[in-house]
This record gives C-alpha cells, sequence and structure tokens, in this order.
C-alpha cells in the first residue's frame, strides 16, 4: 500500500524518510512550485527553514538536546543533514538554510521509493479507505485545506500568528561598534555579532517600537492569538518596558572590547548561511511595516548602514486541537487511516515538526505491517511531546485551550526519587536515552 503525505517541510521529508528506508513507496504532494509559493517561503525546495536557521540548543543537558539526540538515535534525515550542514551558533544547532533544504530535497527526489509531486490537495481524503495519509502542511496549510479540516473535524479555530525576523549582509555592519561573542563563549566562543545599548539607546528603542506603524490584520484575523513562543518583538515591548532586557536583549555572559561599560542591553545577530556572508537577528520577529523596521533597526549601533537580505513579516499559522482529535499514535479519531504530524499537529519549532514526522513514520510503518508497537514512554523527549498533544486534559468547557508548547522538562515524567537540582537535567537526559534505545528494539 502506497502512503500519500501532504505537504513537503520537515514533518512530512522525516516522515517519508522514515517509511522510504523501510521499503514503503511514498508520494509526497508539494503545493509549492517555480510558479506559486508561499507568503513566508521563498523557494520552492522541500524542507526550507522559513522563520530561523537555528534548531536550538543542542546541548544535552537541555531537554532539546535531548530531542535532537533521541532523534539522532532514531536515524533522523533531519537531525544528520542539520549536522552536515551545522554552522558556528555557540551552543545552538544552526545550519546554512539553503544547502540543508537542497541536501534534503536531493535524497528525497533519489530514493527510488518516493516520488514527489508538485501538485495542491484541496480536501482532507475523509473518505478514502484504501489508502494511507499523512496530513503534514504544517503552519503554512493552505486556506482550501484548512477550510476541508474545519469541516471534517468540527472545530472552529484552526490558527494563531507566528512571526520572522529580519536578515542582514554581514558586510554591511560596522565591526567598530560591535563585536563577536557567544554569551559565556560557549561554542568556539565568537559565534554572534552582539550590538551594544546604552540605557538611554535602549529607552529610546523601546519608544521607537511602541510607536510604529504596524501590520494591519484582516478583519477576519483579528481574533487570531499569538503564539507565545514566537511572539514580535513589538508585543514584547508593550508587555513591560524591561521585558527584552530579560529575552533576546538580554546583555549577560558578554564583555564589550570596545568600552569598559557594561551594556544594558546587547542586540545579537547569528550566521544564517555556510560562508558567514547573512546574519539574522536573534528574537526580531516583527509585525513592524517594512520602512519602520528599516528606519527603526538602522538605529542599533553598527547597524546604521546595514542591508537588508530579508526584512521581518508575520504569517497566519495552523493547529489543530490535538487532543481532541488524534490518537497516541497520531490518527484521527475519526478515520484511523490519516496521521497528521509537525506543526499542525500542536507542537511548535523545527525540531519538534521532525520529530513528530518521524513518529508518524515509524507508527505508520509498523501498521502496515501489522505489528504492534508502544508509544515511546512520556520519561523520553519524544514521549513526553506526544502525550502533550494527545492526551486529552486541555480542554475548558469544551474552549478551545490547547496551544503549541516547546520541549521542556516539565513535561517530562518526575522521579521518584528526589535528585539533587544540579544534577536532574543531566538525571533527565541520561534516564531518556537508555529509555529511547530501548522503544527503538521494538522496530530495529
Amino acid at each position: 500500500m502506497e502512503v500519500n503525505i501532504i505537504g513537503g517541510g520537515l514533518a512530512g521529508c522525516e516522515a517519508a524518510y522514515q517509511l522510504a528506508k523501510r521499503d514503503i513507496k511514498v508520494n509526497i504532494y508539494e503545493l509549492r512550485n517555480q510558479e506559486k509559493t508561499s507568503f513566508a517561503h521563498k523557494t520552492d525546495k522541500l524542507a526550507e527553514l522559513v522563520c530561523s536557521n537555528s534548531l536550538r540548543n543542542d546541548d544535552l543537558g537541555s531537554a532539546i538536546g535531548t530531542l535532537h539526540q533521541e532523534m539522532r538515535i532514531l536515524d533522523s534525515l533531519i537531525i544528520k543533514t542539520a549536522d552536515k550542514n551545522r554552522i558556528p551558533a555557540g551552543s545552538a544547532l544552526a545550519v546554512d538554510r539553503d544547502n540543508f533544504a537542497a541536501d534534503i530535497e536531493n535524497y528525497l527526489q533519489n530514493n527510488k521509493n518516493i516520488q514527489i509531486i508538485r501538485k495542491e490537495v484541496t480536501e482532507l481524503p475523509m473518505e478514502s479507505q484504501d489508502k494511507k495519509f499523512i496530513i503534514a502542511t504544517g503552519p503554512l496549510t493552505s486556506d482550501k485545506l484548512s477550510k476541508s479540516i474545519l469541516k471534517n473535524t468540527a472545530e472552529d479555530q484552526l490558527a494563531f500568528f507566528d512571526a520572522i525576523a529580519p536578515i542582514i549582509y554581514k558586510d554591511s555592519i560596522d565591526f567598530d561598534k560591535c563585536w563577536m561573542q557567544s554569551r559565556y563563549d560557549k561554542g568556539n566562543g565568537k559565534d554572534y555579532i552582539n550590538c551594544p545599548l546604552t540605557k538611554e539607546q535602549y529607552y529610546e528603542f523601546i519608544e521607537d517600537l511602541n510607536n510604529a506603524e504596524k501590520t494591519e490584520f484582516k478583519e477576519w484575523e483579528k481574533n487570531t492569538p499569538y503564539f507565545e513562543g514566537c511572539l514580535p518583538i513589538e508585543v514584547m515591548a508593550i508587555r513591560g518596558v524591561e521585558t527584552l532586557r530579560y529575552g533576546p536583549l538580554k546583555p549577560v555572559g558578554l564583555t564589550n572590547p570596545h568600552s569598559s561599560d557594561k551594556p544594558y542591553a546587547v542586540i545579537q545577530l547569528r550566521q544564517d548561511n555556510k560562508s558567514g556572508t547573512l546574519y539574522n537577528m536573534v528574537g526580531f520577529q516583527t509585525k513592524l511595516k517594512y520602512k519602520e523596521q528599516e528606519r527603526i533597526f538602522r538605529k542599533i549601533p553598527a547597524l546604521e548602514k546595514c542591508e537588508f537580505a530579508r526584512l521581518g513579516g508575520i504569517h497566519r499559522n495552523s493547529f489543530i486541537n490535538s487532543p481532541k482529535l488524534l490518537d497516541n499514535k497520531l490518527s484521527l479519531k475519526t478515520n484511523k487511516n490519516i496521521k497528521f504530524a509537525g506543526q499542525i499537529s500542536g507542537v511548535e519549532g523545527y525540531k519538534k515538526s521532525s520529530a513528530m514526522g518521524l513518529l508518524c513514520g515509524i507508527f505508520l510503518f509498523s501498521e502496515l505491517n501489522n505489528k504492534e508497537i508502544s508509544i515511546p514512554q512520556n520519561t523520553t523527549a519524544l514521549g513526553s511531546l506526544l502525550n502533550y498533544i494527545t492526551f486529552d486534559h486541555y480542554l475548558d468547557d469544551n474552549k478551545f485551550t490547547f496551544q503549541p508548547m516547546n520541549v521542556n522538562f516539565g513535561l517530562f515524567k518526575d522521579f521518584q526519587n528526589r535528585i539533587n537540582k544540579k544534577e536532574r537535567k543531566a538525571a533527565y537526559s541520561k534516564r531518556a536515552l537508555e529509555d529511547i534505545n530501548l522503544w527503538k528494539n521494538q522496530f530495529l
């Protein structure tokens, strides 16, 4: 039986890889082609990274780093391609986004078990009885398919807002006013460009953000919420004048070689491509109008004459009420032939989306071979995420209260015995990797 994957993003590509390497025939349907794309995408490449080029912290002492390692153990296409295309970013796993997408597309195009079909799917295939589907259309699910999902799931919400950050040409940055250093000298110690702000400059920056012209939403968009994990910088500024100093602009772990004065805030830029010619503004997702971005961001020391390869923007993302709609193997409760993977299933970010694609592929392979496997325990990062998006305890008087979540140790099953606080994170990671290896033995 063939498997049809709708969506060629990270989750869809990961699911396709997991199935194809086990000799299952796969069709990947992707609406983008040379003539058609989305608001946020810049190319027609599969697995294009839209927002940031960072897959976040790769340290084992973090929950996301633990997830990375679990995916390495399970032979994730996304994580091994990220490792291959890694660029300096301190303790974060950042990639050259163009080479990353090109490598994944090249691999899938040349796999004998995979066919890539450049065609939009507009209807949820509820009537299909002899085919298997994985819906991995991600946060940018087309309007037509979104409406079909809404119609067939009896849900009344399917969206939140997300934003992307600007990218700057490195050779347009004034290095007499900034310096290269990672916080606490992680990585090679010089993985970020740091632009310092004095107290006066910081408060002027906040005032500019508060008074700038923003993108106006259409009437039907006005009640769409933001995702808390990727707020526009101007929305954070409204929440309190010091909010940004305790977020993306925190000045800790850095020493300015140009001045003995401690910066009041620091704006960081992270390498965006392998050649090091492009840098993105960390945490600067924004809905400011383009002219306002240029005006305000060019007030930042070292960026007065910067040139933008891409300005920031905002787009409408989609996700389903998965705790209500999906079973614990990511199948639609009303139609077991349809699974959901990626951000549309209610996880946040690149790696978590890929992780759900990985699980979808493994679960579907076992079903096609009539082999029963358990779900990973919630002592693991994969199991904890799966538990979060499929356990039905997020409904408040039948209202839609579920929101996407970053992986964190708070989702993991706690220890029965008390563990020293300093040792707890390492203990979570150690237990997770032991348990994911045990889980892997079911389908070797």
